[in-house]
């Protein structure tokens, strides 16, 4: 049974989603808004993004603007790891999410891979990017 992520973007999800699509490929198998919602929405809530479900790389990522609680969303303990086909699409890839984001480890050759970096995203959500895996 797969484990699928679920982001809370408070209230970026919308932004969020038009990023990863853009740097990504991704695509946007569904999404619902607040108000189409047979409860009453939160008040403001009407056109943020209640639930959504991202393809990338054939794996399904969910997000959500959620209840915000905060300004920023918080992204801690975790990172989610794309593989790419080759070193240039992992450069490809690395370049766009570190495009206003934070690179924390530069992409380049490791023991174990050809190319592989770690990267927050300008939401926060930290990647890491791979191609190549080398056996040991």
């Amino acid at each position: 049974m797969p484990v699928t992520p679920y982001l809370f973007f408070n209230g970026r999800c919308e932004e969020a989603l038009n990023f990863y699509k853009k740097a990504l490929g991704a695509e946007v198998g569904m999404m619902m808004r607040f108000k189409e919602a047979p409860e009453q929405p939160p008040p403001g809530s009407d056109n943020k993004i209640m639930h959504a479900c991202l393809n990338i790389n054939g794996a399904q990522v969910m997000a959500s603007d959620g209840c915000a609680q905060e300004d920023k969303p918080k992204f801690e303990g975790f990172s989610l790891s794309l593989n790419a086909r080759d070193e240039a699409e992992a450069d490809r890839m690395f370049a766009a999410l570190a495009d206003g984001g934070q690179v924390q480890m530069p992409l380049g050759e490791t023991f174990f891979a050809k190319a592989f970096g770690m990267v927050a995203d300008r939401f926060g959500v930290t990647w890491m990017v791979i191609a190549g895996a080398k056996s040991p």
